[in-house]
Order: C-alpha cells, then sequence, then structure tokens
C-alpha cells in the first residue's frame, strides 16, 4: 500500500504488528530503510482486551479454544489488580508457539499450524506497566507498557494462568513505539487516496542524540570517513545534520564519529 501511494518499491518497517491487531506501525521509505536499526528496540505502549476463562492454542482470539474455566467468577478487581501487577518488571517469558520465534531453522507459527509440538525458550523480557482499566464480566480493558521483543499475548496466557481460569488476547491496539505516538500517525484511509507525504528522516531518529556539522565534514560522511566529534552525544549512536538535514548516523568512539548509516548524495 505504501509502495503504491508513494511510487517507490524500497520499503521497510520497524516493528511488526500481529494480524488481528491495529494501532501504529513505523514504516521507513527510500533511503531511510537505512535507519530501521535504530528503532526497533525501541519500547512500545499498548491498549487492548483480555478475556478470562479460555485459552487458546495462538494465545490469542485467532486461535482454537483449548481449554475453558469458570474460576474467572469469584475474582474481584483487587486480584486482577495485583495479578497483573505481579507480572511487571523484568522477567522471563515464553513466547506464544504461533510466532515468528525460529526452531530448528523453521518459524514457530509454521510448525504450530502443521501440528508439530512447538517448544520455545524463555527469552528476558521488561513490562514497565500492565493495568486495568475496565472491566465488564470476563472482559479486561489494559493499558500497557512493554520493552521490545515482550509478546502481550504470553502477558494475557500468563495472567490467566496465575488466576487460576485461564485467558488469551481478545484485543489489541499499539498506540506509542517510543517517541511516537498512533495519534499522529499517518490514517490507512489517508494512505489509500494519496494524501499521505513521509516525515523527513531526521524523525525517524529523533530520539538519539543530534549534533550539526558542517558541509565539508558532511562530504566526509558520505565518503565513509570518520570525522572528529565535538563532544557531544556519548559512546552511542548519534545523529548528525547539515541544516537540519540528516546526513548520517555516526557510532561515537574515542573522540570520532564513525558513520554508520549515510543518508545525504
Amino acid at each position: 500500500m505504501v509502495r503504491r501511494a508513494l511510487g517507490t518499491r524500497r520499503v521497510g518497517h520497524a516493528g511488526t504488528l500481529d494480524p488481528f491487531a491495529t494501532g501504529l506501525l513505523l514504516v521507513l521509505v527510500g533511503s531511510a530503510t537505512r535507519l530501521a536499526r535504530y528503532l526497533v528496540g525501541l519500547p512500545k505502549a499498548y491498549q487492548g482486551v483480555i478475556r478470562l476463562g479460555s485459552t487458546t492454542d495462538s494465545d490469542d482470539a485467532t486461535g482454537e479454544v483449548t481449554a475453558t474455566s469458570d474460576a474467572w467468577i469469584g475474582l474481584d478487581d483487587a486480584a486482577l489488580r495485583e495479578a497483573m501487577t505481579a507480572l511487571t518488571g523484568e522477567r522471563d517469558q515464553v513466547p506464544p508457539a504461533y510466532s515468528a520465534k525460529h526452531v530448528d531453522g523453521a518459524r514457530a507459527h509454521r510448525l504450530a499450524r502443521r501440528g508439530a509440538p512447538v517448544s520455545l525458550a524463555p527469552a528476558r523480557v521488561a513490562v514497565h506497566r500492565f493495568a486495568l482499566t475496565q472491566r465488564a464480566d470476563r472482559d479486561l480493558w489494559f493499558d500497557a507498557a512493554v520493552g521490545s521483543g515482550t509478546y502481550l499475548r504470553s502477558l494475557a496466557r500468563d495472567l490467566g494462568a496465575a488466576l487460576g481460569c485461564g485467558a488469551h488476547l481478545l484485543e489489541l491496539r499499539r498506540t506509542a513505539i517510543g517517541p511516537y505516538r498512533v495519534a499522529d500517525a499517518v490514517p490507512l484511509e489517508d494512505l489509500r487516496q494519496g494524501h499521505a507525504a513521509p516525515l523527513p528522516p531526521a524523525a525517524a531518529v529523533a530520539h538519539l542524540p543530534q549534533a550539526a556539522v558542517d558541509a565539508q565534514a558532511a562530504q566526509r560522511l558520505v565518503r565513509g570517513q570518520a570525522i572528529p566529534a565535538t563532544g557531544a552525544g556519548g559512546e552511542g549512536p548519534i545523529a548528525l545534520l547539515l541544516d537540519d538535514r540528516l546526513v548520517a548516523v555516526a557510532q561515537s568512539r574515542a573522540g570520532w564519529w564513525h558513520p554508520q548509516a549515510v543518508l545525504a548524495p
């Protein structure tokens, strides 16, 4: 859709969304696709609905129900909030069987759909916020903020296990990725109508430290040459701009800026 709207084949994205989910997707166009590495690790925020009392093989509403329970009936909101709070912080999380994780060289979801047993190793994740915002019988509306690589489907599954009634993710919407908010995003319908214009590449790295360079330094960066650092940016990646236009993202090392991703011709 983006390729058609903008008339280009060079398009990528930073962070997939599950097929049933809605919300923010960061899309990179043209030379800005080189900036994906600086976006994929950003924390994310979500809103969604968890249904208590039933588990599915995919941990969401698209899967087959594998177990049901009425144990949720006696749970009050205080017990729900306590269980949700217990799932925050850094913890080991087992990804869903229906995920893009690799198992013996194959995607886990492909093996699961073929009926093959899938055993995924737990991964260390960070759950910064997991809060109940509304409840209607066995459906829980929640707000969550998580580190990169955290599965909200697994969070719903683990909540159901902790409560002893089972649960799965019913709805999910991604509301933020790092400093980027869904409220500022281009709606799909606008994109279909050809009314979308991409932001300048500098917007993709606005969360990085920045420094201005002159024309001579910009030419050296374009040729892949390091330039002397001026003291900004510490030891991590830094966005280097010429007249507010992104020239390169460089790694600051031993008093020099070494270009990693160059955008300006």
